[in-house]
């Protein structure tokens, strides 16, 4: 239940109106595309949803934020209009792993595409077969350890959500300071 969010949802209006608004914003350098994805039905995989609603809630200019179920190649129009984008999603702890990984995701020589869209980089690598460019992209997972049907995050969870949040508000200051960011 996403109560309380202005939430651009995985739908195919929503969609057009996401990408109306990109192009009719900022400089597209400018502008920041946070990407949170998973199934809202099974516990911790709807952490990346999660996490992008939140971030949608902070209204900061130019910067964007979809939750979709799944990566599908109607995204790529929306990457080839942004300078960063952020994409949030789960992975599956060990027992007591709680670490929320943020790393860049390295496009020297991906030009190789996939037919399953779930890995950003199939997605990064589609965006720039059909427009030429990418914008530099980030890959925030956060642990998960339920997977049941469910509509609740477990506490491990709960606490990946809190810590991406703070990284990726650390990424968009960051972003907005220093033209080619690393995060350490």
């Amino acid at each position: 239940l996403k109560v309380g969010f202005e939430v651009q949802v995985d739908t195919m209006s929503s969609s057009s109106q996401l990408s109306d608004q990109l192009h009719d914003s900022a400089d597209s350098a400018k502008r920041i595309l946070v990407i949170g994805y998973g199934n809202d039905l099974r516990c911790d995989d709807a952490v990346g949803q999660r996490v992008s609603e939140l971030v949608s809630a902070w209204k900061l200019p130019n910067v964007f934020a979809i939750v979709v179920r799944q990566l599908t190649p109607e995204l790529a129009e929306m990457l080839a209009d942004v300078g960063i984008a952020i994409f949030v999603d789960v992975y599956v702890a060990q027992a007591g792993e709680t670490d929320v990984r943020v790393q860049l995701i390295d496009q020297s020589g991906n030009t190789e595409l996939m037919s399953h869209m779930g890995d950003p980089r199939s997605l990064l690598a589609l965006t720039y077969a059909l427009y030429g460019h990418v914008p530099q992209a980030w890959w925030v997972t956060v642990p998960g350890v339920n997977f049941e049907v469910k509509i609740s995050l477990s506490p491990t969870a709960e606490q990946g959500v809190e810590t991406a949040l703070d990284r990726i508000h650390r990424l968009i200051q960051t972003a907005r300071t220093e033209p080619c960011m690393k995060l350490e």
